[in-house]
């Protein structure tokens, strides 16, 4: 393989790597800011319709690796107290 077509393709990999990142920082923000949105609400004052959204959103919540969550709420400053 030329060599510049490797450094192309180094370069490529280089920024496709740097965007995902940046999506994850995105992502991380998103589900902070959910998680701690899920936590300040008070089920018995929901709708039924905002309540199963609400249910929905926090099944999907809980599903997220244990890792992530603390990454994500350590973006958001958000801190978990536990009940």
């Amino acid at each position: 393989m030329p060599l510049v077509l490797k450094d192309q393709e180094i370069t490529m990999l280089r920024a496709e790597l740097e965007m995902l990142m940046g999506e994850r920082q995105t992502l991380l923000r998103i589900t902070g800011a959910a998680a701690t949105f899920i936590a300040e609400l008070d089920a018995g004052t929901l709708p039924e319709n905002t309540l199963e959204a609400a249910e929905m959103l926090s099944e999907c919540l809980n599903a997220a690796p244990e890792e992530t969550m603390r990454d994500a709420l350590e973006i958001v400053k958000a801190e978990v107290v536990c009940a």
